[in-house]
This record gives structure tokens, sequence and C-alpha cells, in this order.
């Protein structure tokens, strides 16, 4: 078979990580299962006590299993916990296992049992309160897995990718963290991966200033004049394709971003504005610079909603699809 007649059953399934256990990532799992059909093959890494009563699943014992479940059911691969839940409580005996879950799911990824890590919600004061979980999140946790100093979030729907240089700080304090080395750190992870999972050799990369107008020569701030325009002309020099800095507030009406495949932004609000206006509820978390696959659903535990059946499965569907997307990139281009 050539790499162009790759399809999504010959990768190896995703794995999705439980998240908060009393959230609504179990739901949303079942929900995914049966509204995705096979389509996009992976397998939950949790409790099944933990699964909505009527939910539709089996147990498989290893990842390759899943492939073989029938179409709707959610392939289980069981891990064990200390507690059953209830919905919107957490119980904090359970934290120690939600680790072990990112940890036993992120080795899978990493040994080709699965092509990708989607990784449903999870608490982190629940986790720091229950198991003394050392990181500020999510994506901390999965670069010490993977041994990577320095990674990368993009929020991603159909018609725009957005990455946050800085991201969850104050904004008194983004003027001080937004460095030349930030920024140039940052560009550099973002097209070698857009290269790697998208398909672009030459992402075409918008930078939007830090300051109102992108500074307006200098009459709203300087720092794009003193050295964000000095950093991206070096980096044209060296084959980048960089527009910017660019007036934030113009940036991202439809003409404009035809003009770029992702637009780099100063802060969390910059970014996450506009892709939330976009596409509510269709936004996904991607971590660039991983040594693996890695997705999430742009939402969090939902604890006011978690079993009562209201929760949208949209994002943590478009997850799923774009870390099978992402997938099936990386091995072309093998």
């Amino acid at each position: 078979m050539s790499q162009s007649d790759l399809r999504p059953s010959d990768l190896a399934p995703i794995a999705l990580s439980c998240g908060e256990p009393a959230g609504v990532g179990p739901e949303l799992a079942v929900k995914a299962a049966k509204l995705l059909g096979g389509a996009v093959p992976f397998f939950w890494i949790g409790d099944p006590r933990h699964l909505p009563k009527d939910a539709l699943f089996e147990e498989i014992d290893s990842p390759a299993q899943a492939l073989d479940i029938a179409p709707g059911a959610l392939p289980v691969l069981h891990h064990d916990f200390p507690a059953e839940v209830r919905p919107g409580h957490p119980d904090l005996s359970n934290a120690h296992g939600v680790i072990e879950v990112i940890r036993r799911a992120t080795a899978l990824v990493q040994s080709g049992e699965a092509s990708a890590l989607c990784t449903a919600p999870i608490h982190k004061k629940v986790l720091k309160d229950g198991a003394g979980y050392a990181f500020p999140g999510h994506t901390e946790f999965l670069a010490h897995l993977g041994g990577v100093e320095r990674v990368v979030m993009m929020l991603a729907c159909t018609e725009l990718r957005v990455v946050p240089v800085t991201i969850h700080i104050a904004l008194k304090d983004v003027a001080e963290q937004f460095t030349p080395e930030l920024l140039e750190d940052t560009i550099r992870i973002t097209a070698a991966d857009m290269e790697r999972f998208w398909g672009y050799t030459t992402p075409r990369i918008a930078i939007a200033g830090l300051n109102p107008h992108a500074g307006e020569g200098g009459a709203m701030g300087s720092e794009e004049i003193d050295w964000m325009i000095p950093l991206i002309d070096r980096l044209k020099t060296q084959g980048f394709d960089l527009k910017g800095p660019m007036p934030p507030d113009t940036m991202f009406h439809g003409r404009a971003r035809a003009g770029y495949d992702v637009a780099l932004c100063a802060y969390h609000d910059q970014a996450l504005i506009p892709i939330k206006t976009i596409d509510f509820s269709g936004g996904v978390n991607v971590t660039l610079g991983l040594p693996f696959i890695r997705t999430s659903p742009d939402h969090g535990t939902a604890f006011d909603i978690a079993g009562k059946g209201v929760a949208d499965p949209s994002s943590l569907i478009a997850a799923l699809k774009m870390a099978q997307d992402m997938a099936i990139t990386a091995r072309k281009a093998r």
C-alpha cells in the first residue's frame, strides 16, 4: 500500500485519556463514539464505573482491539480507580488515577500502540489537592513526559489557527514575558509542526503586534520597532514566510485570514477571542513541539452540567478528527 492510499483504519487507534472522571469527559467519550461510528478509531482509558449507566462500551485488552469493536460502542482500556464518582463532585482519592491514565496514554503513543493522544479535561486544583500535582497544567506534564523544555499551544478550527505566545499570565506581565527569544522559539516550533502535521513546507505565519495598531509607528508602544520588526526581518532571510507585526484588530476578518495559515498572538485573549467567536464549539487545543501528537477539546470539566446529558461533544469530536488528520499527514511524510 502506498502512503497516498493511507486510510484511518491503517493507523493505530487514538488514545483518549479519561480526564477528571466527575466532569463531562466520560459522557462525551460515549457520545463521540456513538456519533463517529468508528470513522475515527479511538479507545478510552479509564474506569468503566465512571461512564454513564446506559453507556454502550466494550472492554479491550490492548489498543489494537479497538479496531474490531462494533461501530458506535466505546472501546475501554480498563484502568482501576479507587472510587466511583458523582458527576460534578470530584473525589480527591481519584486524583492519582487521573495522572496515571495520562502517563499510561502517553506511553502508548510513544510506543506506537496509539497514533495520537487526545486528552479529556482535567481539574488542576483537584490534582494538586489530591495528588500533589506539581505542574501548572496538562501541557507542562506532557512536555515533561515527552522530554522537551518548551512547547507551544495552538487553538485550531476549520477557519483559523492561532498561537498565543504568552499564555496564562496576567495582562500586566505580558510585555515583560513577551521577549524576542520566546517569539523566535514559538515561530520555529510552529513552523516545524505546521510542516510535520499539516503538510505546509513553508507555512505563512502572521504575527500580531503587541500594541494597538501594532504600535502605530511608535506612538502606542515601541516593541514592534525596537525588536519585533528586526526579528521578523532576520527570520525572513532564513526562509520563514512571516507577515507582521500586524494590527491585531484587523487581522481576523475573512479576507485577512485568507492571507496566512496560522496567526501568532502576543497574549491569551488576543488569540482566543477570535477563534472562540468564529467557532465556539468546534475549537481544538493542540500542543506543538512534543515528540507525539496531542489534541484536546477546548473546554474544561464543566462540573455544573456533568451527568446531565447535555454536554456538547463537538469539540471532542473535532479534537479526535484533528488528531487523526495529523497522524495521517505525519505518516505520509515518512
